[in-house]
C-alpha cells in the first residue's frame, strides 16, 4: 500500500525535526557519562529517537573536530577496545546554550499553541 502524499509529508517534517534535535540530544547523553557509541546509540533508542551507525559515527566526529567532544580509547570485556566519549569545557558550554534555545522554542510553541 502506498503511502499518501500527506503522510510522506508528516514522516518528512518528523524525519526533520529529529534531525534538528540529534546533536542536542546526543550531547546530553554524553554529558551524563563517559560513554562509547553503542551506549549512546540504545539511550537515544530508549526514548525513540531513532539513529543507526551510519548517523551518529560523523556526528561524533563532526561534534569532536569542532571541539566539543574529547575521546580516549578504553579495553573491553567484550571485544575490541572502546572509543569513550566526554564533553570538553567548550561542549559543556555549547551544551549549556542549547538548552536555553530549546526552552526558548518550547515556550515559542507553547504560545503558538494557544
Amino acid at each position: 500500500m502506498e503511502q499518501t502524499d500527506f503522510q510522506k509529508s508528516l514522516d518528512n517534517a518528523e524525519a526533520q525535526m529529529r534531525k534538528g534535535v540529534l546533536e542536542f540530544a546526543i550531547l546530553l547523553v554524553i554529558a551524563k557519562k563517559k560513554t562509547y557509541a553503542n551506549e549512546i546509540i540504545t539511550q537515544l533508542q530508549d526514548v525513540k529517537l531513532t539513529v543507526v551507525e551510519g548517523t551518529i559515527y560523523p556526528l561524533l566526529s563532526r561534534l569532536k573536530n569542532s571541539g566539543l567532544l574529547n575521546y580516549d580509547w578504553e579495553e573491553s570485556k567484550a571485544g575490541p577496545p572502546r572509543k569513550y566519549y566526554t564533553l570538553t569545557e567548550k561542549g559543556s558550554r555549547f551544551l549549556a546554550g542549547c538548552e536555553t534555545q530549546w526552552q526558548s522554542l518550547e515556550k515559542a510553541i507553547a504560545n503558538l499553541k494557544k
